[in-house]
């Protein structure tokens, strides 16, 4: 209720739609379906408001990861993580009549009809957050197979002078999964790239010199 008026509805219209973003695939917003005809710069004050006031953390697509991150962020492609899993959670299922410890219940137990990998990512936004990243992502899209060729969940960076550099993050929830995506970024950036990583359900272990990390250790990165 401390949102000024004049964007209250917007800022609403975009916490509202943020579980059904999370759970597709291509988890940017998509401006002209809050509203027809509407674009990215009409929510420049909404995602500045949620993201000031930790209710959600915004991850912005960089064109050409280098060298400063937030130089190459784009203003159109945005995805949307909430501050708060627990706040997704209760957020992706206030409309059912269950009550919230059943809920989580039904989660640990693989019953609810729920995309996993949703919150699972959502943890690693927090926890990136949580340690002072700014969260950025990438794609790339193939006109000859016309479509993403590649496609990195997050992107992070050392924010040294001397030796910048960035470290690509994929985030797999499930334990049997493909890294394809990740192999054709580092092939492309490799003078960029300080190291790779990929976020699984497993033990730590390296995979063609990709470190794999539990989620516990996403905190130190």
């Amino acid at each position: 209720m401390k949102i000024r008026r004049q964007y209250r509805a917007k800022v609403l219209a975009v916490f509202d739609q943020i579980p059904g973003l999370l759970s597709r695939h291509e988890k940017r917003v998509v401006f002209n379906r809050i509203l027809p005809g509407s674009s990215a710069d009409q929510y420049e004050e909404t995602f500045f408001w949620l993201t000031d006031s930790m209710i959600a953390n915004e991850c912005r697509r960089v064109s050409d990861p280098n060298v400063g991150l937030s130089l190459c962020e784009s203003d159109t492609y945005i995805k949307c993580y909430l501050g708060d899993t627990g706040l997704l959670v209760s957020h992706a299922f206030d409309e059912n009549e269950l009550l919230e410890n059943e809920v989580y219940k039904q989660i640990f137990a693989g019953k609810l009809g729920l995309n996993e990998g949703m919150l699972y990512e959502n943890v690693i936004a927090q926890m990136l957050t949580a340690n002072g990243h700014r969260l950025f992502f990438y794609t790339h899209y193939s006109e000859e197979k016309r479509r993403n060729d590649i496609e990195i969940d997050f992107i992070i960076s050392n924010n040294r002078k001397t030796k910048y550099q960035i470290y690509p993050i994929e985030a797999k929830s499930g334990s049997n999964y493909s890294f394809k995506s990740l192999l054709r970024f580092r092939e492309k950036y490799r003078q960029r790239i300080g190291s790779c990583y990929i976020v699984h359900p497993r033990n730590l272990c390296e995979k063609e010199d990709i470190l794999c990390i539990p989620p516990y250790m996403v905190i130190c990165l």
